[in-house]
This record gives structure tokens, C-alpha cells and sequence, in this order.
């Protein structure tokens, strides 16, 4: 009987040490629930979030903030969000010392 518990005690133990945390930070839905795909001018932008996909979500999010305050949710298979997803990762691994492979298509 002791040694059934014991197993049951280590099995909870390694199951809960691969799940992740739960917090108020955890978010288990998308944030974006619909996305624009019209061309926003770069003076309007002031920020870019990305997420990548995840248990969360099964698509990556792209989120800017706006000069007025304002977010938007942004397509991210539109083309000039994807150029502009590289410019940002780009520069931040320039900033890190690190490169970009260049874009075929």
C-alpha cells in the first residue's frame, strides 16, 4: 500500500513539473480576433508585438500600436506585414550581433 502511494505521489510530480505555470500572465485564447490588412503609414506606428503560435494560438499575432494610442491586429500573411515582421527581426538580431537569411520570394 506504501509503495502505491509513494508511485502515485512521483507520478503527479513528474506529470506537473512539464506543464507550465498558471498565472494571471497566461493568456489561453488569441488576442487578435479579427486582423486588417490595410497598409498603415510608418509615421502611425509607434510599436510592433509579435506572438508566435502556441498552445494559446494556432496563428502568429502581429500587433501594432498606433501614435493615437489605438491597436491593431495585423494580418499576418499580407505581404508588407511580412516585410515589415523581417525588418523588426532583423534589426533586433542586428542590435544582437546575428542576421537574417535574405527573403526568396
Amino acid at each position: 500500500m506504501k509503495i502505491c502511494i509513494l508511485l502515485m505521489i512521483g507520478t503527479l510530480i513528474v506529470l506537473t513539473d512539464g506543464m507550465p505555470p498558471i498565472s494571471r500572465d497566461y493568456n489561453t485564447h488569441c488576442r487578435c480576433l479579427k486582423v486588417e490588412s490595410r497598409i498603415i503609414p510608418p509615421d502611425s506606428l509607434r510599436s510592433i508585438k509579435l506572438f508566435p503560435e502556441g498552445p494559446h494560438c494556432p496563428d502568429t499575432e502581429v500587433i501594432a500600436g498606433l501614435s493615437n494610442g489605438e491597436k491593431v491586429c495585423l494580418n499576418p500573411r499580407s505581404s508588407w506585414v511580412k516585410k515589415l515582421v523581417h525588418f523588426v527581426l532583423e534589426r533586433q538580431l542586428h542590435q544582437q550581433g546575428g542576421a537574417l537569411p535574405k527573403n526568396r520570394g
